[in-house]
């Protein structure tokens, strides 16, 4: 059976091992940087970068933001006047680096702050594994 690269862009580790040279774009398996072009929810953006031509997905790690319909609108909004439309760093760790949606799970950074922690501390997600909202 093919992967469905349109739907799931990025191969989890045991993924790569088998599709890595039939994927039609770069995958990930480092940090980089990309620009926020749209903020989904509390905890998960989309980035613009360099080296694709479609958006790239980012589930922050670590964290668990509210889901939109328990009250996420906050928790996205929050996030969106943080760094809609400015550059960030995105720290993947290559152990832990697709989540089971085929999303790039990272630590984003803007302006050398971590995003992921300043969510925590301004009790806009809870970390991930905690009781949910």
């Amino acid at each position: 059976m093919a992967h469905d690269f349109k739907a799931y862009p990025e191969l989890t580790t045991s993924q790569a091992a088998i599709y890595y040279w039939d994927s039609p774009h770069k995958q990930i398996f480092e940090s980089f940087v990309g620009l926020v072009e749209k903020v989904h929810d509390g905890d998960t953006i989309r980035v613009k970068t360099d080296f694709r031509d479609f958006l790239t997905t980012i589930r922050f790690a670590y964290i668990n933001a509210p889901e939109m319909n328990h009250g996420g609108a906050e928790s996205r909004d929050w996030l969106k006047n943080e760094i809609l439309g400015e550059e960030v760093y995105i720290k993947v760790n290559p152990n832990n680096r697709v989540g089971k949606w085929g999303r790039i799970i990272g630590e984003v950074f803007h302006q050398g702050v971590s995003m992921n922690d300043a969510s925590l501390r301004e009790m806009q997600s809870v970390p991930f594994g905690s009781p949910m909202w």
